[in-house]
């Protein structure tokens, strides 16, 4: 066996990273009767594997030093598969690129660990599939560079679907530029596939092409065929950050995924003046089947003095015609509060990833500020009961009043005070 030494700072890194691992998350004292809010991040920068970022040679690293540094963990598409807590979460370098990675638990609150190696993901050009595989050794500046030119130059946010043909696909954005030194103008974004059975072996398929939207970002694949077609919802765009003309969470079927094309989209769930989808919205996690219809979780930017803010919210739609809504209440699910405000981009809420469990459990991921991944449990009635009977937002100020004034009379009648 080959003689080795570890440098003494990694010993103590790697104590640090295991007692974070072995933490114990607990709810907060946050109620709203919907959802609990749990205390720690499920993920953080700081759980990602020592050997992901640093060179554990003290020759080639005696000073120990982050050589491959992570910014922030967030964004996760989630899926209970073989009896384990899955996520395929956001990892964001220091150089700003990001990867997809997965994290799996034996709980959905705590233990989360990465597997060996991040998602090796095939590119739109690659035909067939990549296994994760071990190879040889290589010094860092020895690494052939990619052409950037056929490849993405960034991808982020997987949205995971169970599909009932068999198969576990992820859809994420796919953002691309071919000149990326000499042209500084946006990218384009639209909607990467690939397709899996085991979260470690991953077939690209050809990226989605919806004919009447440029770019598309936040799309979700329904789990269910519709009339004997793949169902995806969609975020028409008319470039890389402005929605322009794009309605809201659109809505479209295609006959073959392995040649994905949508030609129509359906506005399903409406941006709307002066709501928390003024400024855009688009859908989060994976719709979830329940028996009174397909449940939402949804997110919602406004624009304020200090920027963007983003909210997670809920909608419903019809079991049979999946592009109508037939329930959606009045304001936010969640925002952030407290230091989830604090990160990257601050004063947001951002969620791809939820499970249901059979018992009606929902454990919602969702990411702070663009910095790190937590988590909320409620369960499935819970949020069919803040969706069907939470009042819908009016729009006007005085019907707001109205509206609160019922409630406020209705309850004093409830009291004996009316």
């Amino acid at each position: 066996m080959s003689q080795f030494k570890l440098h003494p700072e990694y010993l103590r890194q790697k104590e640090r990273q295991e007692a974070l691992l072995a933490a114990q998350n607990h709810k907060t004292d946050f109620y709203n009767g919907i959802y609990d809010r749990w205390e720690n991040p499920v993920l953080t920068r700081d759980h990602v594997p020592l050997e992901w970022r640093y060179d554990l040679n003290p020759v080639t690293n005696p000073y120990f030093m982050e050589r491959l540094g992570v910014n922030a963990v967030m964004n996760a598409g989630a899926i209970y598969l073989n009896g384990k807590y899955c996520l395929v979460v956001r990892v964001e370098g220091n150089d700003r690129k990001s990867f997809f990675a997965v994290a799996e638990s034996d709980s959905p609150v705590e233990g989360f660990r990465f597997r060996e190696k991040p998602v090796i993901l095939p590119s739109s050009g690659t035909s067939g599939a990549l296994p994760l595989r071990r190879q040889a050794a290589l010094p860092l500046r020895s690494l052939p560079v990619p052409d950037t030119c056929a490849q993405e130059t960034n991808v982020y946010d997987m949205r995971l679907t169970r599909h009932e043909d068999g198969w576990i696909y992820g859809v994420f954005c796919s953002e691309r530029k071919a000149d990326s030194v000499n042209d500084l103008s946006a990218a384009v974004a639209s909607a990467g596939i690939v397709r899996t059975k085991d979260l470690d072996t991953w077939e690209r398929l050809p990226n989605l092409v919806t004919l009447r939207s440029p770019q598309q970002r936040n799309v979700a694949l329904l789990p269910e065929f519709v009339d004997g077609q793949y169902a995806f919802y969609t975020r028409p765009m008319d470039d890389f950050i402005e929605t322009g003309s794009g309605g809201g969470i659109g809505f479209g079927l295609c006959p073959d995924i392995t040649h994905p094309v949508i030609d129509e989209e359906i506005i399903t769930s409406p941006r709307r003046y002066h709501t928390i989808t003024e400024a855009k919205n688009g859908e989060g996690a994976t719709p979830i089947k329940t028996e009174r219809g397909w449940l939402h979780i949804a997110h919602g930017v406004r624009n304020t003095a200090a920027g963007l803010r983003y909210v997670l919210y809920v909608f419903v739609t019809d079991l049979r015609e999946p592009w109508k809504v037939i329930a959606e209440p009045s304001g936010f699910l969640l925002a952030p509060r407290g230091w989830e405000r604090v990160g990257d981009v601050s004063n947001v809420v951002f969620s791809n990833g939820a499970i249901a469990e059979a018992d009606g459990s929902l454990w919602i991921y969702y990411a702070a500020s663009d910095t790190r991944l937590h988590v909320a449990s409620t369960t499935v009635d819970k949020l069919l009961d803040f969706a069907f009977h939470t009042p819908a937002d009016p729009l006007r100020s005085g019907d707001c009043v109205a509206q609160r004034c019922q409630l406020i009379d209705n309850n004093l009648q409830y009291l004996g005070k009316l």
